[in-house]
């Protein structure tokens, strides 16, 4: 009889560098303790069986050369075409069930957290688990997510569910990581229950910032938003209308907002309270020029804050989903505002990133 396998990864929250990525700017993200978890054993034949009790479905497909989709987001199938295309074969068929406790569909990568499982589990299964670094799974579930299906989106969240711990990322020009495990105190997540509106949010804010810069380049064509100071962008206000100037101001502060927590993250020392600072110009930012954030989630942030928090700002791209409060003093106090405010709270922790277990013995893969 095969051997149990068992794999997590970690759902995420982006710390600073939100709606940052596809400008080019880096990102800080940071891996949660609420993970999703992929159980089972291969089969001796080639079916595979993919039971997902929380959702009540199950999934049957059987190993072919090439496993055809049906429909757009087939990450099970995706993440075993891409890995045979890349020399792996699959002789047997595998029986798995998942579960996890990241919410779903709220801006903390509960699909990119499975899907990172998802091929820790496949890898494992194959012995390959010493073979291939955290951050080489990060870039497979990237490549079977996004570029597999030719959707919009960015490295964070497969990187940040596999590497885990708080990591920065720059994606541009070439991919850079690096991660840190500061003394950071408890996090308070918070579901305002609200679906995402991502679609319309990229329209403004994607789509509206990069207009600007193609308009600023006309005139200027060494314009970089990596460079450029803040006190310079009065200088483009005649390019620009006032969407686009609030636009290019917010990202020039919340970039140089990321730039002085990465400062932090790289000593010893860190400011628990600036941290939480941090945090709220970046909300201030994105709810008010951005303007991704919604009244619900403006209310659960401020009444975290009077309960005691240091910080807070909404979490993903917006229009919904879910918040998060830096509260290492009162989490439970902060839970409890949450959760008056009409939200579902989640008290959290930094967390490692995915982790692989065969017969209950750990299997420990190389960052």
């Amino acid at each position: 009889m095969s051997s149990e396998i068992t794999t997590s990864a970690p759902g995420r929250i982006c710390l600073f560098g939100e709606h940052q990525d596809y400008l080019g700017l880096p990102i800080i993200a940071a891996a949660i303790s609420r993970r999703v978890q992929v159980a089972g054993r291969l089969r001796s034949d080639r079916q595979v069986i993919i039971n997902m009790p929380d959702i009540n479905r199950c999934e049957r497909f059987a190993l072919e050369a090439v496993i055809p989709y049906q429909h757009s987001r087939d990450y099970f199938k995706s993440a075993i075409n891409l890995l045979t295309r890349s020399g792996l074969s699959f002789p047997n068929g595998m029986d798995v069930t998942v579960h996890g406790t990241i919410p779903i569909n709220s801006g903390t990568s509960s699909s990119s957290a499975l899907l990172v499982a998802w091929i820790n589990w496949l890898l494992t299964s194959q012995n390959l688990e010493n073979d291939v670094t955290l951050s080489e799974i990060g870039e497979l579930a990237y490549r079977a997510e996004v570029l597999e299906f030719g959707e919009p989106g960015g490295m964070m969240d497969h990187f940040a569910t596999a590497v885990g711990e708080v990591m920065y990322l720059e994606s541009q020009p070439m991919i850079k990581l690096e991660t840190f495990r500061p003394n950071l105190g408890t996090f308070v997540l918070g579901d305002s229950l609200e679906p995402k509106d991502t679609i319309g949010i990229l329209k403004h804010v994607k789509y509206g910032m990069l207009e600007a810069i193609r308009k600023i380049r006309l005139h200027d064509a060494d314009f970089s938003l990596d460079t450029v100071p803040q006190e310079a962008a009065r200088d483009y206000a005649r390019l620009l209308n006032a969407g686009e100037l609030s636009l290019l101001q917010s990202n020039l502060s919340d970039r140089d907002v990321l730039r002085e927590a990465l400062a932090m993250f790289r000593t010893t020392t860190i400011n628990h309270r600036r941290i939480g600072e941090l945090l709220t110009i970046h909300q201030e930012n994105l709810r008010d020029h951005k303007r991704v954030s919604t009244p619900k989630i403006n209310q659960m942030i401020d009444e975290s804050l009077k309960a005691g928090a240091y910080g807070a700002k909404i979490n993903g791209s917006g229009g919904g989903g879910c918040m998060f409060a830096y509260a290492p003093e009162k989490p439970e106090a902060v839970a409890e505002a949450i959760e008056r405010a009409g939200g579902k709270a989640h008290i959290i922790q930094v967390d490692t990133g995915t982790q692989a277990t065969v017969k209950s013995q750990p299997i420990s893969v190389n960052v």
